[in-house]
């Protein structure tokens, strides 16, 4: 799979991509494992998000050297790209308009898989497009107008024009961190996880990486991946993991903090 020309500068004018039917040929075994990743303990009761971190690392992780998630990451970040973990849900309900990151010199992009039929009205992700232009004044203006979309236009965070992106299982949506988007209208067990990957830092910026890996503390985690990651990759997939297993050294002592002042781990 390679990305057109075409792909790619909508990508950097709009901040979001779809791609229909991606990933249709392993939708049974991707929803059969996504199923198994959560335990018995951990099942979704729909009175609030159900989270795992990481996600694909547990049973998913080959995910991460298909051609095509490769292609993604290859077009958009550059070969050397790398990944920057997974998350695994079940949604319930409204999620209000957000970014994942405000990403000024390194790009960071999320693929999202949906494994249930959504629209507008069932909980499809909703993106503004152009948002993710930090340095443009539309994409600086939405940074604080968006903040209270009721007290800045008397619209409804429902209401804010946006991009409704339709899903159905198979499907692979890929949106920059920079992009605000949200969802609304959805049922209480909307089944979605997400492998996130960036531009591949350099050495006078490591501290920001190190500081962005430090934000896992919060799911109470002591290694970004997880042993199987590590330890079934090749040395293809190792190129995409190794700068963050470099990184990711205080990460146990930030958890060991991080569980003394949560009742639980953070569910997004």
């Amino acid at each position: 799979m390679q990305l057109s020309q075409s792909q790619i500068d909508f990508f950097e004018t709009f901040g979001f991509l779809k791609f229909p039917q991606l990933m249709a040929d392993r939708l049974d075994w991707i929803v059969d494992e996504f199923t198994k990743t959560f335990p018995e303990e951990n099942k979704h009761d729909g009175s609030k998000r159900t989270c795992i971190v990481p996600f694909i690392d547990q049973r998913m992780s080959v995910l991460l050297d298909d051609p095509r998630i490769l292609a993604i990451g290859r077009t958009l970040l550059g070969e050397d790209f790398n990944y920057m973990g997974s998350d695994g849900n079940y949604y319930t309900g409204d999620t209000g308009w957000h970014r994942d990151g405000y990403h000024e010199k390194y790009r960071h992009i999320k693929i999202a898989f949906y494994l249930d039929e959504l629209d507008g009205n069932s909980g499809a992700l909703r993106v503004i497009p152009g948002s993710h232009r930090l340095h443009d004044k539309y994409g600086d203006d939405l940074t604080f107008r968006m903040r209270d979309p009721l007290q800045t236009w008397n619209v409804a965070g429902a209401d804010v024009p946006a991009q409704v992106l339709d899903v159905t299982p198979g499907d692979i949506l890929v949106f920059d961190h920079n992009t605000f988007h949200s969802s609304w209208n959805g049922n209480t067990s909307r089944r979605m996880f997400t492998i996130n990957m960036c531009q591949r830092y350099a050495q006078e910026d490591i501290q920001e990486l190190r500081d962005y890996i430090a934000g896992a503390a919060r799911f109470w985690i002591d290694r970004a991946f997880s042993e199987t990651m590590m330890n079934t990759a090749s040395p293809e997939r190792l190129v995409h993991l190794e700068q963050v297993m470099a990184n990711d050294d205080h990460l146990a002592a930030l958890s060991a903090k991080a569980r003394q002042e949560m009742a639980e781990p953070s569910r997004g």
